[in-house]
């Protein structure tokens, strides 16, 4: 059931239209309806209906009224008899006067809070629920006056919305001015909307017609609210609203609190295409802004004077726009200066020299680059709040949407650039996040459903980067793309080289935020990297560049330059794992230089594990050889067929990773055994790094085979001394530990170990780091066994993480002892066992698990004693 009061009272079921019956019980429903869902008090309905000459038996006719209404309604529960009186029991909302009021306030609420377009649809809602004048059959005057009074608020708050959004309807305003012309607020809306409709003549008659009327007929003079829109017309101003946003604001916190914070005139936000400099403009800026989309126009003065809704005359736009604007405290934002930077700048410059009270908030992907200028870079979204961003939409088009760790995923690869994860997250309609992450290869085909109303240029992904391409010369496209064949960014000596071009060009790409510059790096965000890179690539030039690179650093990662080289080479990483996989296919004997240049870095950073899928696809496509670097190769991705080459392998040596492999992998030299020409190469090696490593194996072997102690510790600290004199880390940290197993003080050795870890920490030596923590804890066993045991468990969590599979083994058997210690041969058992199942091949294998078998026998032996 619905009942209408807005015009003829009349109640509608679902059947249809009710005919309620007479005057006196359509005013009883109209006043129940009024207070619909209240109890209306029995004297007041009686007053209502019969006013000041009730019948004798009021409460009884009172009540026969009420049987004719619900016999007309077909249902007596719709109307509930109270002692202090009767109620309607309907919902509010199916009452038109009450739907009508809420509607009304959520639009008036809407205009307050700055939406105007919001406002106009609420309030045309609520209008469109009124059929004539109000209680139109009934006698009711008061209330139908209160209810027009509603109408006439909500018709003015319709108009002014339609004002603040530019297309206010002339005739019918001008019709109300007829009916109400004493009203000056109609007035003032009148002389707006000629105003914006370029009727400026036309406007300022209107005020001398309310000036003529206010005077004749009450003698006053226009308000002030009505003579400031007078001189607002005079100096050929309008009032356009800033656009209403329809999705929340997310982040950008710091963004905010920094703009809030600048007292420069000219503020610019810069950022790449799809970052939200637009958003963040808006969501900074306060009431009365003056907003500018550069983005469709040529002509920015033209665009600027109509945005304020001034017409261009005989003055210089530039001057009309300074005769509008010098004596306003306001706020212009030019928004999307970057393909009409050039007068986007003249234009500032000249409104902030003749406004002294003006404020300019530019958006650009460059700086306007005038002086003054206060730039505000906005950066892509921090990781917590693109995932927010993403969540946030997501549940726009899926309100089941639950966060993931896709989600984190795609929103870490589409690097948190805000319009990317909006169309990503609008995806989630039809994608699960799974699905979405492993289209990201795509990711140009995959976003390209976006707002239908936005921009064309920010509809799809690709529409965001090809507006920022085209706005590049062809120096900076070809720029951009050679750069884009970069993984994780690079230096300016790499640019100029594999590129071919200088600096100026560079500082274009930067300025124009197709690339980043942070700590002397340069690089793309992924999505523009993309993009870029299906127009060219230089990935020969690349490879060449980072071959020659690994050479020159090689010899630098053991002297005593060593820790920037090593900060050198890890900068580059990917570029160099991108170079390894490009030469694979195209150049496998560069492919082969490249391995064989970075074998000692990635050995020391413990990288072995991470390029081993890329050492077997080369070994698939190099012939077999007897090479240095085939050995290299061999030692990364089939360890097991080492041995047999390193047998037959001559000097001289270049890598010093063929040394470590060979002990790693075949153990120490049988004394018994023929010597190999390699040995007798690598002992007559002038090289003081060798020399220093020969040094160290001496005196490990030597105290291995003869026992001699003195002698080993003299060897080590001569070995130690010429590491040290190198300024090598790695070599000395080594020594360092074999004088702590040589030692026989414990608090020595242990001094010994800590010296050594602080060595090789300082290089990020992950591989030792986590051997020499393990050992630590070997050597505080009888001293401190609670530390030794947070040691030995540090070692298996940087075991793990450096895929150290001995040394987690190693790790394990030392929890065990102690466990054993404990007397939880259980615990012991399990630890030993799953020690057993980390070992394979390799003489630290074969090590390691003559140690844990050692172990398990001492167990079973304590178990049976």
């Amino acid at each position: 059931m619905h009942v209408g009061i807005l015009g003829p009272v009349e109640a509608h079921s679902p059947d249809g239209k009710v005919s309620v019956g007479g005057p006196r019980p359509r005013t009883l429903l109209a006043l129940l309806a009024l207070r619909v869902g209240d109890i209306v008090p029995l004297d007041r309905l009686i007053d209502e209906l019969y006013g000041s000459e009730p019948p004798s038996d009021a409460a009884n006719a009172l009540q026969g009224q009420v049987s004719r209404l619900r016999r007309a309604l077909g249902d007596a529960s719709l109307i509930e008899f109270h002692p202090a009186g009767y109620r309607l029991v309907l919902a509010a909302g199916q009452v038109d006067a009450h739907r009508f009021a809420e509607l009304a306030a959520e639009g008036q609420q809407a205009l307050e809070h700055g939406d105007p377009q919001g406002a106009e649809s609420l309030l045309s809602e609520a209008l469109q629920l009124w059929r004539g004048p109000a209680l139109a059959d009934v006698d009711a005057p008061d209330h139908a006056t209160r209810l027009e009074q509603q109408r006439s608020a909500a018709t003015n708050a319709l108009i002014a919305a339609r004002i603040r959004l530019g297309k206010a309807d002339v005739p019918e305003i001008s019709d109300l001015v007829a009916r109400h012309p004493l009203d000056e607020r109609l007035r003032g809306y009148l002389m707006q909307a000629l105003n914006q409709q370029g009727r400026q003549a036309e406007a300022l008659q209107a005020f001398e017609d309310a000036r003529s009327l206010l005077a004749e007929e009450l003698g006053t003079d226009p308000s002030p609210e009505l003579r400031a829109i007078h001189l607002q017309i005079l100096r050929g101003q309008t009032h356009r609203e800033l656009p209403a946003q329809l999705t929340s604001f997310v982040g950008r916190q710091e963004e905010l609190r920094r703009l809030a914070s600048l007292t420069s005139r000219l503020v610019t936000l810069t950022g790449p295409g799809g970052a939200g400099k637009t958003r963040l403009a808006l969501q900074s800026a306060g009431p009365g802004a003056i907003f500018v989309d550069l983005a469709p126009v040529k002509d920015v003065p033209a665009a600027t004077l109509q945005a304020l809704g001034l017409k261009e005359t005989v003055l210089a736009p530039e001057d009309r726009l300074t005769l509008a604007l010098r004596e306003r405290d306001a706020l212009l934002i030019l928004d999307n200066c970057e393909h009409v930077i050039v007068q986007a700048a003249r234009l500032a410059q000249h409104l902030l020299s003749t406004c002294p009270s003006l404020r300019i908030l530019a958006t650009s992907r460059e700086a306007l680059g005038i002086t003054g200028e206060t730039l505000c870079p906005v950066p892509p979204l921090k990781p917590e709040q693109s995932v927010a961003l993403f969540v946030d939409r997501a549940r726009l088009v899926n309100p089941a949407f639950a966060q993931d760790q896709h989600t984190v995923d795609i929103c870490r690869e589409l690097d948190g650039l805000p319009l990317a994860v909006e169309l990503a997250a609008a995806r989630t309609r039809t994608l699960t996040t799974q699905e979405i992450a492993a289209r990201l290869g795509d990711r140009f085909r995959l976003l390209t459903k976006g707002n239908r109303a936005a921009a064309p240029r920010h509809q799809t992904l690709r529409a965001v980067v090809e507006w920022s391409w085209d706005l590049l010369d062809a120096d900076e496209r070809d720029l951009a793309a050679a750069l884009a064949t970069f993984s994780g960014g690079a230096t300016l000596e790499a640019v100029e080289q594999v590129c071919g071009h200088d600096l100026e060009v560079l500082e274009a790409l930067v300025d124009k935020s197709l690339v980043e510059a942070v700590d002397g790096r340069y690089r793309m965000l992924e999505t523009i990297r993309e993009f870029c890179s299906q127009h060219k690539r230089v990935d020969a030039e690349h490879a060449a560049y980072f071959l020659a690179l690994a050479r020159r650093a090689d010899p630098e990662l053991r002297r005593r330059d060593q820790v920037r080289w090593f900060a050198r080479l890890t900068a580059e990483h990917a570029n160099f794992l991108q170079a390894l996989e490009w030469a694979t296919e195209h150049d496998p004997d560069l492919a082969l230089q490249l391995v064989s240049a970075l074998s000692w870095y990635w050995y020391v950073k413990g990288s072995r594990t991470e390029v081993e899928g890329a050492a077997r696809k080369l070994l698939a496509r190099v012939p077999e050889q007897s090479t240095e670097e085939y050995a290299i190769l061999l030692a990364l991705a089939a360890p097991e067929r080492v041995q047999n080459l390193l047998e037959h392998l001559s000097g001289p040596i270049r890598q010093p990773f063929v040394l470590v492999a060979w002990a790693m992998l075949v153990g120490p030299p049988d004394p018994d055994a023929p010597r190999t020409e390699l040995q007798d190469e690598v002992e007559r090696s002038q090289d003081p790094w060798i020399q220093g490593l020969i040094g160290f194996s001496n005196s490990y072997t030597g105290w291995a085979a003869r026992g001699d102690r003195a002698e080993a510790i003299a060897q080590a600290r001569e070995a130690l001394r010429q590491f040290q004199d190198l300024g090598e880390r790695w070599g000395a940290a080594q020594v360092m530990d074999v004088l702590a197993n040589l030692t026989e003080d414990p608090h020595e050795a242990l001094a010994l170990t800590d010296e050594a870890l602080r060595a090789v920490g300082e290089l990020g030596a992950e591989e030792e780091l986590a051997e020499l923590r393990g050992r630590r804890a070997d050597r505080l066993l009888d001293l401190d066994q609670d530390e030794a045991e947070r040691d030995y468990l540090q070692a298996l969590e940087m075991a793990t993480q450096a895929g150290l599979s001995a040394t987690r083994a190693l790790a394990k058997a030392g929890l065990a002892k102690i466990a054993q210690r404990r007397d939880d041969l259980v615990r012991a058992e399990q630890l030993l066992r799953e020690a057993q199942q980390e070992l394979g091949f390799g003489w630290m294998h074969n090590a390691a698990k003559l140690h844990v078998e050692e172990l398990l026998s001492e167990l079973v032996r304590s178990r049976e004693a």
